[in-house]
């Protein structure tokens, strides 16, 4: 069996300290074979920099997924352009564009990739590819000799449904993202696929998705518009989402998907 925890949304300072503190808690407990987190909010909210990235490494985090905001920072194209890139970037933009959607690893005798994809409703990027047709694409090249996890950074929960049905039996596990809220609906589908629709976020518990209460009141009261920055405590309550999984390490397919939901305080 395989054993992987994934770890959803962290934003800012506040959650960059959260998985610092709980992520080995949750090694020694469930001892996963790979440890994947979604950083595209981890530097001040949006983007990542060498140095934010490194502090997950050295928390214990193995593969980095991100989304959207995976090229606000300056310095994320070379980041992303590493030959060993520890994070990966949307497969669904197009080529041109820094960095790779999915990377391989092998754990054991199982190689397993992980793909990020971002989802098209709602989502104001013009120049991405549908994320059905990419991963067809993907399947294609690595489906026969690996197993297959998707963060799928999307809006709607129709879309993200409609993928991991679409796919069902193909993937190991399809894990929502973005919208920084806990969905209670993991389940294992017909053909054997791990789904949620979002794991949610690690950041300030007293906090709007993760954003400072006023400025959110402040953009929808049209007063001003996002920050690239979420000014936020450094320390505080904080929430930890995640998920566990195990997979079937003969045929690809999930044994179990264990929300995780968490709740404490960072003192310092």
């Amino acid at each position: 069996m395989l054993k992987i925890i994934f770890i959803s949304d962290i934003v800012g300072k506040i959650g960059r300290k959260a998985v610092t503190y709980e992520l080995p808690k949750l090694k020694r407990q469930y001892n996963p074979d790979l440890v994947i987190a979604n950083v595209e909010n981890l530097a001040h909210g949006i983007g990542f920099t060498n140095s934010t990235l490194e502090e997950m490494k050295r928390a214990g985090v193995d593969i980095c997924t991100s989304g959207n905001h995976a090229w606000k920072k300056a310095g994320s194209d070379a980041i992303l352009d590493l030959n060993d890139s520890y994070v990966i970037r949307p497969a669904n933009y197009p080529s041109k564009k820094s960095g790779i959607g999915y990377k391989t690893v092998k754990i054991g005798k199982n190689n397993v990739t992980v793909v990020n994809l971002l989802g098209q409703v709602f989502i104001d990027e013009e120049e991405i590819d549908s994320p059905f047709k990419v991963m067809e694409k993907i399947l294609k090249k690595v489906g026969k000799d690996s197993f297959v996890l998707v963060d799928f950074h999307a809006e709607a929960t129709s879309e993200k449904t409609a993928f991991a049905n679409y796919f069902d039996g193909q993937l190991s596990a399809v894990l929502g993202t973005h919208t920084h809220v806990q969905t209670a609906d993991e389940r294992i589908l017909d053909k054997g696929t791990a789904f949620i629709t979002d794991v949610g976020m690690v950041g300030y518990y007293d906090s709007i998705i993760g954003a400072e209460k006023k400025q959110i009141f402040n953009l929808f009261l049209g007063q001003g518009k996002s920050s690239k920055r979420h000014d936020l405590p450094e320390k505080g309550k904080v929430l930890f989402n995640g998920a566990y999984l195990e997979i079937n390490a003969k045929t690809g397919l999930a044994h179990k998907i264990e929300r995780i939901y968490k709740s404490f305080t960072i003192n310092k």
